[in-house]
């Protein structure tokens, strides 16, 4: 089941983040602002994956009142990359103090298209990006799919479908997506963390618009 539903003309997408953030007991040490990012990259890839134009978002900030304004500009950072208009509200716990950071994300689109399963012979199967989880984001960057590659594939021609890929991998992202199995040479079952890695199916024909456009970071997938 993917964190988004699509209701009354609008399709919104959620996303969460724990233990990640700049307090001594955080499992991941990383900046506020980047935590901020990759939680709008997922909630705003999952509404446009689905067929949303994203214009809102709510950050629902448990990091204390310091880490408010770091976490909304890697929202806008996000959104901009995207090429979003975003409107950013939310709400911030200074009640109690916790001692790990989180976070949450709540991305709303306007439902611009039907999206679902995609099958049919003509239909190929690609990857971009790897999937990576945890310190692996921050240590391996050239590895993680550009929301700028997402935004032109998402938009190219020839294209039947998006998905980014979250914790459970590739291989049941690709299920969900075409009811089939796969294989490549990357880790199907391995979490794509912050979803740093997404499938596209395409038609015959687009594969070299989409290689051009993504270079080394993309991957056929071989569909059983």
């Amino acid at each position: 089941m993917r964190d988004v539903i699509r209701t009354n003309g609008l399709i919104i997408a959620a996303d969460n983040s724990g233990a990640i953030g700049e307090k001594e007991h955080d499992a991941v040490r990383a900046p506020y602002e980047v935590v901020g990012y990759f939680s709008a990259r997922v909630a705003l890839m999952e509404c446009m994956a689905a067929g949303g134009e994203p214009f809102a978002a709510v950050l629902h900030n448990f990091s204390g009142d310091e880490a408010w304004k770091a976490l909304k500009e890697g929202v806008q950072r996000a959104a901009a990359e995207l090429g979003c208009a975003l409107e950013v509200t939310g709400s911030t716990e200074s009640n109690f103090s916790m001692l790990q950071s989180a976070a949450g994300m709540v991305i709303i689109g306007r439902d611009a298209r039907e999206a679902g399963r995609v099958e049919g012979r003509e239909v190929q199967y690609g990857v971009i990006g790897k999937p990576l989880v945890g310190n692996e984001v921050l240590e391996c960057t050239e590895d993680v799919a550009p929301l700028a590659v997402f935004h032109e594939i998402v938009k190219m021609e020839g294209i039947r479908a998006v998905l980014p890929v979250g914790s459970k991998g590739i291989a049941y992202e690709l299920e969900q997506l075409s009811g089939k199995k796969g294989r490549c040479e990357l880790d199907m079952k391995k979490s794509a963390g912050p979803s740093t890695c997404f499938l596209v199916a395409f038609e015959e024909g687009t594969a070299q618009r989409i290689e051009e456009a993504a270079g080394r970071l993309y991957r056929l997938h071989l569909v059983e």
